[in-house]
């Protein structure tokens, strides 16, 4: 079957390798002041940002990206991110500058970064991408590098992690517990298991009874502690101590709604929501989702900072 290996073999590389995406857009492009920032994950790691002032703001977003973006985004209607995507249906940009005008506009500062091996952010592990479980030191590094700051140290801290971003959240207060202290609320939109979008994807191919060997191919070029069956935010969201706010378009074409319904009910809180996006089966509309419709994050992150 030397054409379903190969179809596996891409699949397997694009996923531990995930291609760069270029930062695209800059904070300008929205009238926004800001300062090119660089600071070091829990490991070293040096990872890139913008931060967003705000006048007069005693509250602090920190703000990641998906798997594949960057702090702007993703170029989808550009080639070759293009042909990859449009596919499912996300064949057109993801521009996340407004999300930060929006935050800025509300009285927020923000602090967004590029995780490691995406946009300017440092390579590392061989440019192994991992779903949350090395990224989590991202995470914990962009909390300690807020708290250090003279102008943000102070400031209240709440978190917009998106989809790999949540899951790495997720995973680094499983790892970093005490990096969480004082945080006061996390907006996590669409995180999602490895095992499920990438078997919805070989499904679409008519490749799903070859999940196996895709499994294999990513733990040889990946390891074994990095494999599709080791990347778990549902046993990560049990460690949520943060008030969460989880969103998900529902017919997301590549994932079930049962994912993001069994991570909200792992998270051992009652303080935590979960909202559904409806009439669409594009991902890339969940990501927009928050500047079309700021309101319920924005209400969420009022109530608890």
């Amino acid at each position: 079957m030397p054409d379903v290996e190969q179809t596996l073999a891409r699949f397997a590389d694009g996923f531990v390798f995930t291609p760069r995406s270029p930062v695209l857009h800059l904070p300008s492009e929205a009238g926004l002041e800001y300062e090119d920032v660089t600071f070091s994950a829990r490991d070293g790691v040096p990872l890139e940002g913008w931060f967003i002032p705000a006048p007069g703001a005693d509250k602090l977003i920190i703000a990641n990206h998906p798997m594949g973006f960057t702090r702007s985004g993703m170029p989808t209607h550009l080639e070759p991110w293009h042909s990859a995507w449009v596919g499912s249906g996300n064949g057109f940009e993801v521009n996340f500058i407004p999300d930060y005008r929006i935050l800025h506009d509300a009285g927020y500062a923000v602090l967004a970064y590029d995780l490691r091996n995406h946009g300017l952010s440092g390579a590392a592990h061989g440019g192994v991408v991992s779903g949350g479980i090395l990224e989590a030191r991202d995470v914990a590094g962009a909390l300690a590098y807020a708290r250090h700051r003279p102008d943000t140290r102070d400031m209240t801290i709440g978190l917009f992690s998106r989809c790999m971003g949540a899951s790495s959240t997720f995973a680094a207060m499983a790892q970093f517990p005490e990096a969480f202290d004082g945080v006061s609320a996390l907006v996590a939109p669409q995180p999602v298991t490895a095992s499920v979008i990438m078997g919805r994807r070989l499904a679409a191919l008519e490749l799903g009874e070859h999940f196996g060997r895709l499994e294999e191919l990513v733990v040889e070029r990946a390891g074994a502690s990095l494999g599709i069956a080791q990347r778990v935010p549902v046993e990560w969201a049990r460690h949520v101590r943060v008030p969460t706010f989880l969103y998900q378009v529902r017919g997301d074409v590549l994932t079930d709604p049962s994912d993001v319904r069994a991570m909200y009910d792992a998270i051992p809180l009652t303080d935590k929501k979960l909202q559904w996006i409806e009439g669409s089966t594009a991902r890339w509309d969940g990501y927009l989702e928050f500047q079309r419709r700021p309101d319920p994050m924005l209400d969420w992150f009022r109530s608890h900072q």
